[in-house]
């Protein structure tokens, strides 16, 4: 399943010149492909497009984050609605 990821974190929480917006996910958790990562960096909110079947394993991706980000998860497809009869 496909998850459109957004984190805000403060300035003061900011990473630039220290590790920068990766530092708030741990691209090396299993079960969690990373589609894309962008960034908003003036609005200090970063836009990821991940892959995973466990939302344990989204959730332990996402723990670098944890205490400097808010972060909204939305379940995504690029697959059109079902016609319904």
């Amino acid at each position: 399943m496909l998850f459109h990821i957004t984190q805000v974190h403060d300035p003061a929480d900011c990473p630039y010149g220290n590790g920068g917006s990766r530092k708030f996910h741990d691209a090396s958790v299993e079960g969690v492909t990373v589609h894309g990562v962008y960034g908003a960096f003036m609005e200090h909110t970063i836009y990821l497009v991940v892959e995973a079947d466990d939302i344990n394993q989204l959730n332990k991706f996402l723990l670098p984050g944890m205490k400097s980000c808010s972060t909204e998860i939305t379940p995504v497809s690029a697959e059109p609605l079902p016609q319904w009869s």
